[in-house]
């Protein structure tokens, strides 16, 4: 149970900070109370496991997740209409004063202080305006209109070409006339049409005088973070890696061994922890070429990101998993499905032959009531279409329809790979299987995916309450960024190579059907 609490407090935390960070300080709202919305109805699901030692009906964390919503819906509408109402009534008082008493000749001085003041709202002054519409080739991208915004120029044409070649010559254009003073994107609008937008590089030499007035002084401190931030520190990782090694040990020894055996002799008996070397190291295979395999990618596409760092925790798994930092945008969308899709697939890939092992020194267990998926002394494998054959395959004849599973420690890294796959393969926001079908549908089409997974994952959750923590944590998971240029459209061996890890998803996470059991046994 503290485990629990501590998971709630770090989520919470996290969520306040990001709350923080994202809502302007003119939201009418104050933060705390957006928080709360967010966070009732994890905090009822602790109170409730902390005082009643069961899970909640599912029915309460439904109603209070649908409740919260409608509420934080209308309460960000609500505000959201008065800021614009408040905004619209300034300008109009400042223009009311503006003709109380006016003079032919203040008049004319005013309209030229405006027509000065447009001009010195643009980024770029006349001859560099000039210098950027030749950047347009007619024969590429036909430039129609330049539209000024706070923090982005927005360029709007008929594409020539195809996507890929007119981003190429166009960006190519840009830099041999405004150095790194810019990044060229290449969007899809709302009616369908591409048009190309060019923000600030904050990763630019003078990036500092390129930068809109709007912007304000905790978002320009953050850029100076990123800027200076040491990419790869390998100290650190290895320092992490090796502190993982440890806790993943001690938890593997303990699952062995068992806690009171390791509490009461692990001090004249230090050698015990060997017992957990089997889970320590196949798990940290697992998560640390699962995240190899992203930097490897982003390698390839030439974009900046941190080496992989484990989490190490010195109970329950023995660590939160591992992760690489990205500090520099995606390219193009060949990149985005890239990277995304080799970490879930060399995770999967390591897996099999770990997950088969172990499975194969498991010991079998009647199954009873307290048999499920993610119980490691009575796991159910019917719960999992893709666990079931290979557990068939593994244990052979002896696994019947009546069977659980005592898994081996190894067997328990092996299945901890197969449900870590299945999370990140998951087509919501910035997780891999987000990433994957962004890049293989555009930005419209995976935020719609977005929403039906959540959806569908809810649902699936009030059939199976294992999946409830799944269901709450793809609530929070923020939506995938574009890549640069987000327009050009995958190859066909990508594509399918997407479909398929979609389907690996449905097969881990969906329970094996009736007919595949009557197959089997």
């Amino acid at each position: 149970m503290p485990l629990i609490l501590l998971l709630t407090l770090i989520l919470g935390s996290v969520i306040y900070w990001i709350i923080h960070r994202s809502v302007p300080k003119a939201m009418p709202i104050p933060k705390w109370v957006l928080w709360l919305l967010l966070m009732l109805p994890i905090l009822v699901f602790t109170l409730w496991m902390l005082i009643a030692q069961t899970l909640p009906p599912p029915l309460l964390i439904y109603g209070l997740m649908f409740a919260c919503s409608m509420v934080l819906y209308s309460a960000l509408a609500i505000s959201s209409d008065r800021l614009k109402k408040s905004q619209k009534d300034e300008g109009k008082k400042d223009r009311s004063k503006q003709t109380i008493d006016q003079t032919p000749a203040t008049a004319a001085v005013n309209k030229a202080t405006a027509k000065k003041k447009k001009v010195a709202d643009k980024p770029i002054t006349r001859e560099e305006e000039t210098l950027l519409e030749r950047c347009f080739p007619w024969s590429t991208y036909y430039l129609q209109k330049i539209d000024y915004l706070p923090q982005a120029m927005i360029c709007k044409g008929k594409l020539k070409t195809s996507p890929g070649e007119a981003y190429q010559t166009v960006q190519q254009n840009i830099e041999r006339s405004f150095g790194d003073r810019f990044l060229v994107l290449l969007q899809e609008g709302l009616n369908g049409k591409p048009f190309f937008a060019l923000v600030p590089n904050p990763q630019a030499k003078n990036w500092e005088k390129n930068l809109p007035a709007s912007i304000t002084s905790a978002q320009i401190a953050r850029i100076k973070r990123i800027n200076q931030a040491k990419l790869t520190r390998p100290g650190l990782a290895v320092f992490l890696a090796l502190a993982t090694l440890l806790t993943t040990t001690f938890v593997g020894s303990v699952q062995v061994n068992g806690a009171q055996t390791i509490a009461e002799r692990l001090e004249s008996e230090p050698t015990l922890l060997l017992a957990g070397l089997g889970y320590s190291l196949s798990l940290m295979a697992i998560l640390g070429l699962h995240e190899t395999g992203h930097y490897l990618a982003t390698r390839y596409h030439k974009v900046r990101a941190t080496l992989p760092y484990f989490i190490p925790l010195p109970f329950f798994l023995g660590t939160l998993g591992a992760f690489i930092k990205m500090r520099s945008p995606m390219p193009n969308r060949r990149a985005l499905f890239d990277i995304g899709i080799t970490g879930p697939l060399i995770g999967f890939i390591v897996s099999l032959p770990i997950l088969i092992w172990g499975l194969a020194q498991s010991t079998l267990v009647p199954l009873g009531e307290e048999a499920s998926l993610f119980n490691v002394e009575a796991l159910d494998p019917g719960r999992s279409t893709l666990l079931l054959l290979l557990s068939r395959l593994a244990i052979g004849s002896t696994l019947t329809a009546e069977s659980a599973i005592n898994l081996h420690p190894v067997a328990i890294s092996g299945c901890l790979g197969l449900i870590v796959t299945a999370l990140k393969l998951m087509p919501v926001g910035q997780l891999d299987g987000g990433h994957v079908v962004h890049a293989m549908y555009g930005q419209r089409t995976a935020t719609i995916v977005s929403h039906v997974a959540r959806v569908l994952m809810v649902i699936l959750a009030y059939a199976n309450q294992e999946f409830l923590i799944w269901a709450l944590l793809l609530l929070f998971i923020p939506a995938v960024e574009p890549a640069l240029n987000d327009v050009s459209e995958l190859n066909g061996p990508r594509d399918l190579l997407g479909l398929l890890s979609l389907a690996l998803l449905i097969v881990i996470i969906l329970p094996a059907p009736a007919a595949l059991s009557r197959l089997l046994f």
